[in-house]
């Protein structure tokens, strides 16, 4: 069998479900220690790091025989929770198609790009820079494995293997989700003189992001990613039918694109609570951030794209540069000073009781990763060199 979708049917076989998603899960361990094997046997230095107690970070490093630029391959361990399938981790080939949790999201990633390595290490490894494999945790939760990889790794780029259907994604959206809280007086339903209905108030305030909303998917498109776009996740108030609710509790989350102002999510509903205070001296309500990622676009003149591209087409692909409506690891990697884009392979059924990957695109990624080292290094990278 070809190793490297031997490699995937290992990955995916491997319970990896984020403990922090589904409490008592199993977490990257055991994934962490079949990737740290497979990159032992292809000759890669490596170096394991526990991020948190039993998921580790994994980084492998492929030294050229010369200094040069580094390039990275960056791909998260962990998966979401495995509700509603039958049998999530027996891989199971199809028609083409990989079956299993994890196959797309994105163990068929990891695998290309380990497979990457490989290649370049049975063609006679590389002339000059250095390849890192960066295998890291958390991602489907809070990203603690990538921003530990960012604070400790330096790369000239990076290309960050989420699943994309063979295209380059250039730019994704960030999110921001806020609390809000209103605030009544709580009395016996018989008594409105006393009772102040904190549910009622919250009303004003889905009006208001409901406005707020068809505004932001009135402007102008951003050419990737289209619009930002907020909407209303969970609401929580009131006691019993006969009581006058105190309390009503609104969770919300606003998607961001490139170019916005940070913290402009924050920013909208302090204005709409203020505007409601100001209508009403009675109002009550206030809010807070429970969690916040940035969006990310690479600069548009950063030549790791167009080097992308070429590799790609030159192993027969045809890919477009896109965006991606979901959040990644690549804006971290590109606050810390790593151009980044995501490429990977394609499939379908992201977080859902059926996920598949396609194979040929697992195979058609891991050669465009190892044409794009070879070209990266033997071009420079369009960057000065730097040290990991």
């Amino acid at each position: 069998m070809d190793p490297t979708i031997a490699l995937l049917e290992d990955l995916v076989a491997i319970d990896s479900v984020n403990p922090s998603l589904v409490p008592g899960a199993r977490g990257e361990a055991e994934i962490a220690r079949r990737v740290v094997l497979e990159c032992i046997t292809l000759g890669l230095a490596v170096d394991v790091t526990e991020i948190a107690p039993g998921r580790p970070n994994v980084v492998a490093v492929l030294e050229g025989r010369a200094p040069g630029p580094t390039l990275m391959f960056c791909g998260h361990l962990d998966t979401v929770g495995v509700g509603g399938m039958v049998h999530p981790f027996e891989p199971r080939q199809r028609e083409g198609r990989l079956y299993g949790r994890g196959a797309q999201d994105m163990k068929g990633g990891v695998a290309a790009m380990i497979g990457a390595a490989r290649q370049l290490v049975e063609e006679g490894g590389l002339a000059r820079g250095r390849l890192i494999l960066a295998a890291v945790v958390d991602e489907e939760h809070a990203s603690i494995g990538a921003d530990a990889l960012a604070a400790r790794c330096r790369a000239d780029a990076a290309v960050v293997t989420e699943p994309t259907d063979l295209d380059i994604a250039v730019a994704h959206k960030g999110f921001a989700w806020i609390e809000i809280e209103t605030r009544g007086r709580a009395a016996h339903g018989s008594r409105p003189r006393e009772g102040r209905d904190a549910i009622l108030r919250m009303g004003r305030v889905l009006g208001r992001l409901e406005a707020l909303d068809r505004r932001l998917q009135s402007t102008p498109m951003h050419p990737q990613l289209g619009t930002a776009s907020l909407h209303a996740s969970t609401v929580v108030g009131g006691h019993e039918l006969s009581s006058y609710p105190d309390r009503c509790t609104l969770q919300v989350e606003r998607r961001t694109l490139p170019g916005e102002p940070a913290g402009v999510a924050f920013q909208e509903v302090q204005e709409i609570l203020a505007a409601l205070r100001g209508g009403d001296a009675e109002f009550e309500g206030d809010a807070r951030v429970l969690f916040a990622r940035d969006p990310y676009a690479i600069d548009p003149a950063h030549p790791l794209p167009e080097i992308l591209a070429r590799a790609a087409a030159s192993v027969g692909c045809a890919p477009r540069r896109i965006g991606m409506s979901f959040w990644t690891d690549a804006a971290i990697l590109g606050a810390a000073g790593i151009p980044s884009v995501l490429f990977g392979p394609g499939g379908a059924g992201l977080h859902s009781s059926e996920e598949y990957v396609r194979l040929e695109d697992v195979r058609r990624c891991r050669a465009a990763l190892a044409a794009l080292a070879r070209a990266f290094m033997d071009g420079n990278g369009g960057a000065e060199e730097r040290n990991a």
